[in-house]
């Protein structure tokens, strides 16, 4: 290719090779940030259920109370969020877990064009906690839930949905995306105002 035709084939008119590849480099600086962030959110998760089937053992136990408004229950769900979707029978959970595949990869697609670090640290959670369930979905047909958040009051007793940190991090990577979207961002220094 002639030297004449690489500015041609630049989108921002930049022509210093320098200036172009500091983009791509923050870029990936992002991207790793969020890779690193999906790889603890897993880690941590499985870590987390292997500590509730095997240590524990929960699905024998049925029920700890660690405190007045938190307790460990072992719940297998075979749905999705909050246990819906649960009726595509015999093959749900193998169905799911190929929907949920299909998210992370457009996760993963989000990921590389992630603009901020706080972008992409949430769209790793959200990414190492769907991939954390869909280990769960292949190794034991449903998710592994055992958070269950509650409060007494005068009118009876109330609970959450029983969740597990994958839920956790993915609620927490929905809501850090709505918050960074919220900022305004600042134009590139090397692009004038028109």
């Amino acid at each position: 290719m002639s030297p004449e035709r690489v500015p041609a084939l630049m989108n921002d008119g930049c022509t210093n090779p320098e200036r172009m590849n500091q983009g791509r480099m923050t870029r990936d600086r992002y991207l790793r940030t969020g890779l690193v962030a999906a790889i603890l959110v897993l880690l941590a998760d499985q870590a987390s259920k292997w500590a509730i089937l095997s240590p524990l053992d929960l699905p024998g136990r049925g029920q700890i109370v660690l405190a007045p408004v938190l307790n460990l229950s072992m719940v297998w769900n075979r749905g999705v969020t909050f246990g819906l979707l649960t009726g595509f029978g015999e093959w749900g959970h193998l169905v799911l877990a190929g929907l949920a595949i299909c998210v992370v990869a457009a996760l993963g697609v989000w990921l590389r064009r992630a603009e901020t670090r706080l972008a992409a640290i949430a769209l790793g959670a959200i990414a190492g906690g769907a991939i954390g369930n869909v280990i769960d979905r292949v190794r034991f047909g449903a998710v592994v839930d055992f958070i269950d958040a509650h409060v007494s009051t005068p009118w009876g007793e109330f609970h959450w949905y029983v969740f597990n940190l994958a839920d956790a991090a993915i609620v927490c990577g929905v809501a850090a995306l709505v918050i960074d979207s919220q900022w305004p961002r600042r134009a590139p220094a090397d692009k004038a105002p028109e």
